[in-house]
């Protein structure tokens, strides 16, 4: 799974309509373009290449009143709302996930009902487990990775992931159910995190499209 796909997706939901300066200006606010793939020309292959599959529907808009070409404004369809929403829940359950996708899933974390993500993380704890004891089985932590050489390294190391990602994952659980947060359907005032159009982004890599 590729984090760019959920990543433009869930931009241009945000929203409602935007184009490809927009969004990815989101992506550079929210560092994505450091963590992730999400650079300006993956950004636009992506938008054109989703408006192909039918997931996003484009708009040819008017020059803009500063001058310029005219920009293509985008939409999510119905087809690429099942595919983000896919996407999204792939990236919360799945225990292997590359960063940029786990990170990208947790950016999004709120378009989901609370009761819904607490149960796709267990479902993640649940799969850390299973990785762990499938390494456990032949490579034992206590008796240190020496015992295969410096082979061993990798299996200590997977094993530590798998600690590591278990601890953030309750400690995230924890949090979800204590109250943190806006979920979907709770009404309230959640965290968006979309620039306007005129606002300066202070985190813009400076890079040309």
């Amino acid at each position: 799974m590729s984090a760019i796909r959920l990543l433009v997706l869930g931009a241009v939901r945000r929203h409602g309509r935007a184009h490809g300066y927009q969004v990815r200006n989101d992506l550079e606010f929210w560092g994505a373009h450091e963590w992730s793939t999400a650079k300006p020309g993956s950004i636009y292959h992506a938008l054109k290449q989703m408006a192909k599959q039918g997931l996003l529907r484009a708009y040819e808009t008017a020059p803009s009143t500063a001058g310029g070409p005219p920009r293509t404004e985008y939409e999510v369809t119905d087809r690429g709302t099942e595919e983000y929403f896919a996407l999204l829940r792939e990236a919360l359950t799945t225990y292997d996930q590359k960063m940029d996708v786990l990170s990208a899933g947790i950016g999004f974390i709120v378009d989901l009902p609370r009761a819904e993500v607490v149960e796709l993380l267990r479902e993640r704890l649940r799969a850390l487990d299973e990785w762990r004891s499938a390494v456990t089985g032949y490579y034992t932590p206590e008796g240190g990775p020496q015992q295969l050489g410096h082979i061993g390294e990798i299996m200590h190391l997977w094993v530590h992931s798998a600690d590591a990602g278990k601890e953030w994952t309750l400690g995230l659980i924890e949090r979800i159910e204590a109250g943190a947060y806006s979920f979907a359907g709770e009404g309230g005032d959640p965290f968006v995190g979309v620039l306007a159009e005129d606002q300066e982004n202070p985190f813009a890599s400076g890079t040309s499209d």
